[in-house]
């Protein structure tokens, strides 16, 4: 069975940085189509970043609204993949989802379309002064 498991949600300050991890029990990330989600309350889920490195070149796909704030990466050794998030605003307050798609799934699918195959539980982060 496919588990993926959230860690690193926190509170934090408006400015401040946090960095979510997503490990994996049962698959290698790898070799999988994996993306970050967010859902505040009262609004839909949205794809945050997605990444593919199953192609001859990784592609990294962003929501203009964490463009350049926020930075998607994998640790194949530890087989991790992060989100680094910098000048978190209050706005990103949420909790945040990892997911997998089939290594087949475009990026812009998986995030934009949320074509997905397994959701982590979720972990909260919370920007509050």
């Amino acid at each position: 069975q496919l588990q993926l498991v959230e860690s690193g949600g926190d509170l934090v300050q408006p400015g401040g940085s946090l960095r979510l991890s997503c490990a994996a029990s049962g698959f290698t990330l790898d070799y999988w189509t994996i993306g970050w989600f967010r859902q505040a309350p009262g609004k839909e889920r949205e794809g945050v970043s997605c990444i593919n490195i199953s192609r001859s070149k990784p592609e990294m796909y962003y929501s203009d609204s964490v463009r350049g704030r926020f930075t998607i990466s994998r640790d194949s050794a530890k087989d991790m993949v992060y989100l680094q998030m910098n000048n978190l605003q209050p706005e990103d307050t949420a909790v945040y989802y990892c997911a997998a798609a089939h290594p087949a799934t475009s990026i812009q699918d998986m995030c934009a379309y949320h074509k997905v195959g397994s959701w982590g539980r979720g972990t909260q982060v919370t920007v509050s002064s």
